[in-house]
């Protein structure tokens, strides 16, 4: 441990709202589809480019807020992403045309990766092994109430007779808040005589070097293509629940409250796994969850004319379970691959990660989101290739390490 470290459960709690901002941003303003389109004049398809921009530029700027925080340290780094994330906030509030919002929702995007990005590499400055996948663990389950809780709010601030631009001067007093607990009880992690000098020539040579290592590629795709499966239908919520389940703004929950539960359920799991089942198994487990969420979604899906609550979306809180007991463990694989540049190699695998939710929320989601096979279809094809790396990996690292590896 390199310095004083707040307990344990207020640093988790910290941590969660470092990385809640990021999906707040993108969630909250589902409920507003409807009322976007209509008062700037646009359809909604155009209106989901407010997600496809915001991600796109989320993950392009995830390449740099780990390398800025090797160089100048964690707690400056995040600071100055909630500050930039909080005035990008009021340029999206006060947006009157598509145009101007989507510049604004640009520069939300380049800030609001800071804290989960930068955060993982606090939580692996502080502890190892079987305590860093408690605490991960821990911060998945608080950070997961996020993407349940952001449409939620949405909604009733619409339903409660506020407007759309009420939504991002919430997101306003969120960022803000975060900005003085950070400043008051995160403690630097990374202190100046472990820095590593900025330089483009040489952060490009380490990218390369990073991004194009087999291993590293193998571990962040198995977890970012296994999590595409579940954000597809994250991303497709307004048609989800709006058009498939027939519900109205206020209906967010039905879909988002399963989701997010499975998650948070398999992020308690996880932390209670911790220190006694082998990583590996731990894995299986979760792939075997997210098998049999793919077979149940599809054979409903497949065999009803309308969907009905709460048969949808059990499935998705099966997969949701399955994805939160795999995810801290290939997290924690990639960063142990690179002690001396963690926050570089956490931004890669969120670069990863974000590239691939971009293409699903841009691409994949308007072309799918129209029937309900489809999407369970799309979530299967997403689980069944990420668990397809893993066990490429897998098999290679128990060839080379003997029948007794661990991740």
């Amino acid at each position: 441990m390199t310095t004083a470290s707040p307990s344990t459960r207020r640093l988790a709690l910290l941590l969660a709202g470092l990385s809640m901002f990021g999906p707040f941003s993108i969630d909250t303003i589902f409920p507003a589809f409807p009322l976007l389109a209509r008062e700037l004049a646009v359809d909604e398809v155009a209106v989901q480019q407010t997600i496809s921009v915001y991600l796109l530029f989320y993950g392009l700027m995830s390449l740099a807020h780990g390398p800025l925080s090797d160089a100048w340290g964690r707690k400056r780094v995040i600071l100055g992403g909630l500050v930039l994330f909080a005035a990008a906030s009021v340029g999206c509030a006060l947006s009157t045309h598509l145009g101007t919002l989507l510049v604004f929702r640009a520069l939300q995007g380049v800030s609001a990766g800071v804290g989960m990005i930068v955060g993982r590499a606090v939580i692996r400055d502080l502890y190892h092994g079987p305590d860093a996948q408690r605490l991960m663990s821990q911060v998945s389950m608080i950070f997961g109430i996020a993407p349940a809780i952001a449409p939620i709010i949405g909604g009733w601030i619409l339903l409660g007779g506020g407007d759309w631009p009420l939504i991002f001067w919430f997101l306003v007093v969120f960022s803000l808040l975060l900005v003085a607990t950070t400043a008051r009880w995160l403690p630097e992690t990374h202190p100046p005589a472990a820095r590593t000098a900025l330089s483009p020539r040489g952060l490009l040579r380490d990218y390369l070097r990073i991004g194009f290592n087999p291993r590293f590629l193998r571990l962040a795709l198995a977890g970012s293509i296994n999590f595409g499966g579940i954000f597809l239908y994250i991303s497709s919520a307004p048609v989800f629940v709006m058009q498939h389940l027939r519900l109205g703004e206020g209906g967010f929950a039905w879909l988002f409250i399963p989701t997010i539960g499975g998650m948070t359920t398999g992020a308690f799991l996880s932390g209670r796994m911790a220190g006694r089942t082998p990583p590996v198994r731990q894995i299986s487990i979760g792939f075997a969850c997210c098998a049999l969420s793919a077979v149940l979604n599809i054979a409903y899906a497949a065999s009803v004319a309308q969907l009905q609550l709460p048969w949808a979306v059990l499935p998705i809180f099966l997969g949701g379970l399955g994805m939160a007991l795999i995810f801290p463990v290939l997290a924690l694989a990639v960063l142990d691959m690179y002690p001396q540049q963690r926050g570089l190699a956490s931004s890669l695998q969120a670069f990863v990660q974000l590239m691939i939710s971009t293409v699903v929320a841009g691409v994949v989601s308007p072309l799918l989101s129209g029937k309900p096979l489809h999407l369970a279809l799309g979530m299967a094809g997403f689980m069944l290739l990420g668990f397809a790396f893993w066990y490429w990996e897998h098999r290679r690292e128990r060839h080379l390490a003997g029948p007794h590896m661990h991740i």
